[in-house]
């Protein structure tokens, strides 16, 4: 990944791709946390006696605690800056990971998941904003798409050791080490990487965007020379300098507000691309997979294995996506993606409509199985090669630097609230009727093909000071500046 990276654009110093990457851990943490529930939501049903909707809440609690800490990070990142705000997000996940795995009750379980929601919603928001803050231009779509394949790495990672775990012990109820049960494991694993999330945040360097914002110039100066020596060091710092200065001359300096029902309308698309991506119900192929494929007659070793491989597949395509997305651009790939994922979101409710059974306790006759089984996985190459990392990329270039901490924080918020959404009604939605929440699902696919036509423009090739003045509405004046 790196090596294509470096390889082919001469100036771009090594180091630059290895403070994406360690940015990029965060990723990492959000996908592992978020996706280790899926192995272990069976087991943690049985053990608490949780109903449908008690078991989607202790599911979906954690996304309120993302929306929060999502919130919380845009004020932290402009505040104290970006590297702060990972060290806190550090801190979440490594007492969460221990708290749920000790949980004694179901109220406390879902006390550690809001925590570890916390830590989440700190690293959705810090890991787009730092690195496109450091990435050079011509390969800041491929830098900023590390963000979504850390994130599909950590779900990858997440369902493997759930997998292990559970086959290791017998089943995921089954007790295991210290006579803890493997669901219980499952979740104590996620402080390794917590861990290490700590260790890297203290080694790295300030954004030089966040330096220049409040007045440590020469710093950023020194950040900009050792990660792009023999590039434009003052072109840089003035670039920076005048988007600044642009934002100083708005009446309202800083805010998020505008004529646009309460807010400016460049953070509406930010709002309406993340809740799009949510609802088109990736997650819950990430979080129900294994009960869901358990529920169509899979037993629970195949489940997992299911899952792994669905994981992997997410891989793949997002490294398909880092290869294009500097190449083809932003707009073609997420058009492309919305109507892969309608078409298989489409055959997936055509399958279930073919359904036996009540409940979850259903079965797909004949070939509807493997069909709705091939779906959902296109589903996933659909989602991971265009929405799953363009969304984060555009995330982190559209919103004007005094903003966009906070911008990205109210945006991935938004995001964390849909996905809560989908998270808390999908076992009761499933229970009633499974075409008509694939059916939904389609539905939202084909409306995010609308949006990027009508509403998002291309920003590959530009920098973060020009590719924000593309969403400065019709007739606003925009300084000149005289350097």
């Amino acid at each position: 990944m790196s090596i294509s990276i470096s390889a082919s654009h001469a100036g771009v110093h090594r180091k630059v791709i290895g403070l994406a990457i360690a940015g990029a851990v965060g990723g990492f943490l959000f996908g592992f946390d978020s996706s280790v529930v899926n192995g272990a939501v069976d087991a943690m049903k049985a053990e608490f006696a949780l109903s449908e909707a008690v078991t989607g809440f202790a599911v979906a609690i954690a996304l309120l605690g993302c929306a929060a800490g999502a919130y919380l990070a845009g004020k932290v990142a402009d505040r104290r800056g970006r590297v702060p705000a990972m060290k806190l997000g550090a801190a979440l996940f490594l007492v969460s990971s221990i708290g749920t795995g000790l949980a004694f009750g179901v109220w406390d379980l879902i006390f550690w998941r809001l925590v570890g929601g916390l830590g989440i919603g700190l690293a959705s928001v810090i890991a787009p904003a730092y690195i496109s803050e450091i990435s050079p231009r011509q390969i800041r779509g491929r830098l900023a798409s590390l963000q979504q394949l850390a994130i599909t790495s950590g779900i990858f990672a997440a369902l493997l050791s759930d997998a292990l775990l559970a086959t290791s012990a017998g089943g995921a109820h089954q007790d295991f080490w210290f006579g803890l049960e493997a669901w219980r494991w499952m979740f104590i694993a996620c402080a390794v990487p917590a861990a290490v999330y700590g260790v890297i945040a203290f080694r790295l360097p300030e954004s030089p965007h966040f330096l220049v914002l409040n007045g440590k110039e020469d710093a950023a100066r020194k950040t900009f020379d050792a990660l792009m020596p023999g590039d434009d060091t003052e072109r840089h710092i003035r670039e920076i300098r005048e988007s600044i200065q642009q934002e100083q001359l708005s009446a309202k300096k800083g805010s998020l507000r505008g004529n646009a029902f309460g807010l400016q309308p460049v953070v509406w698309i930010g709002i309406i691309l993340s809740v799009l991506q949510q609802f088109v119900g990736i997650n819950v192929i990430f979080y129900y997979s294994t009960t869901l494929w358990k529920a169509v007659g899979f037993q629970e070793k195949d489940s997992l294995t299911i899952s792994v491989a669905t994981s992997i597949t997410n891989i793949l395509v997002t490294l398909v996506a880092i290869a294009l997305v500097d190449r083809i651009g932003r707009r073609p790939i997420l058009l492309a993606g919305s109507i892969g994922m309608a078409a298989s979101l489409g055959t997936m409710a055509l399958a279930f409509s073919s359904a036996t059974g009540n409940g979850t306790e259903i079965a797909l006759p004949g070939a509807w199985g493997p069909v709705a089984l091939v779906a959902a996985n296109l589903f996933v190459v659909s989602f991971g090669v265009s929405w799953g990392p363009l969304v984060w990329v555009l995330l982190g270039e559209i919103f004007p630097s005094r903003i966009r901490g906070r911008a990205l924080g109210l945006a991935a918020a938004a995001q964390w609230v849909a996905n809560f959404a989908i998270t808390l009604s999908f076992p009761v939605m499933a229970a009633g009727s499974l075409p008509l929440t694939y059916g939904m699902y389609a539905l939202f696919a084909a409306a995010s093909f609308f949006f990027v036509m009508f509403k998002v423009p291309e920003t590959n090739g530009m920098s973060l000071e020009q590719a924000e003045t593309l969403f400065v509405p019709k007739g606003a004046k925009v300084p000149v500046s005289t350097k």
